[in-house]
């Protein structure tokens, strides 16, 4: 579990980086931005492949294979949530994805769930109402775009715990990047923007946060219980909005921050109820 619980802290600090990164070029299409993170998480997750002589293909292809595609729509819709939202609050409404993958999980994995974690889960969803409800500032558009993209993420952690440990955490993060790479590519032909100067090196950037922040989600994944280690994604948002407050000049309104609070002080709730 002490394992477990390191590697999402590693995770959640390489996505706060890559999501900023994202939210600088949001100005980009969104599907080239998609290419670019998968393009350079594919080149690292193949070479280490080759280097260690792990079996590329993998054991369990079907269910990577879909784990890829349900990877690949939940990250092309909070990319393209970042051109409508402030990124803390994109981070946070996207973190309602524990709750679907504890919810999922319960249905598909037949893991059990706590009576408690019920009212956890309502407290959640309310401070999605806040936010809608009271903070001007949440787009209709972009808020449709990341409950989606929340919806797919609770489908990616409970494809991955049923993939286990039958299959190397580099093998699964390949399979969803090489996915990336081609559709991201072939999508983004028409609709393509050069990138200038300094632009090029933060494309690159994307794929090595993203690669670090994959692998070790998917290998805390692995040796623990999604309802266990998936709320522990929450550390993101405030890495988030702590960036987006230094480096954007995002400002967040009182309902802001108490939307932003239910929903985090739901998913550490659950984290305590789980371990009990």
């Amino acid at each position: 579990m002490k394992k477990a619980i390191l590697f999402m802290i590693i995770s959640t600090f390489s996505f706060t980086l890559m999501n900023a990164v994202v939210k600088y070029l949001s100005h980009f299409p969104t599907f080239e931005v998609v290419f670019f993170r998968s393009l350079g998480s594919l080149v690292l997750a193949t070479s280490y492949i080759s280097i260690k002589g792990i079996n590329i293909l993998g054991n369990r292809k079907g269910l990577l294979i879909l784990r890829s595609f349900l990877g690949l729509t939940a990250m092309s819709l909070f990319f393209m949530s970042l051109k409508y939202l402030p990124v803390g609050t994109a981070v946070s409404l996207r973190y309602l994805s524990p709750i679907f993958a504890t919810l999922f999980a319960v249905v598909l994995l037949g893991e059990k769930l706590r009576a408690m974690q019920w009212p956890l889960f309502f407290i959640a969803f309310s401070g999605v109402l806040v936010l809608k409800g009271f903070d001007g500032a949440i787009n209709n558009i972009g808020l449709i775009l990341i409950l989606t993209a929340s919806v797919f993420s609770g489908l990616v952690y409970v494809a991955i715990r049923r993939i286990g440990s039958s299959d190397h955490p580099i093998v699964i993060v390949n399979y969803f990047m090489f996915v990336g790479t081609v559709v991201g590519g072939l999508l983004s032909i028409f609709d393509w923007k050069t990138p200038i100067g300094n632009e090029w090196w933060l494309f690159l950037s994307l794929g090595i946060f993203g690669f670090f922040g994959q692998v070790f989600m998917t290998k805390a994944f692995q040796i623990a219980k999604t309802n266990v280690i998936a709320p522990l994604k929450y550390i993101e948002v405030i890495f988030t909005v702590s960036v987006g407050i230094l480096w954007f000049g995002d400002v967040y309104s009182l309902w802001s921050v108490l939307g932003i609070l239910m929903i985090v002080g739901a998913l550490v709730a659950n984290v305590w109820v789980s371990k009990k």
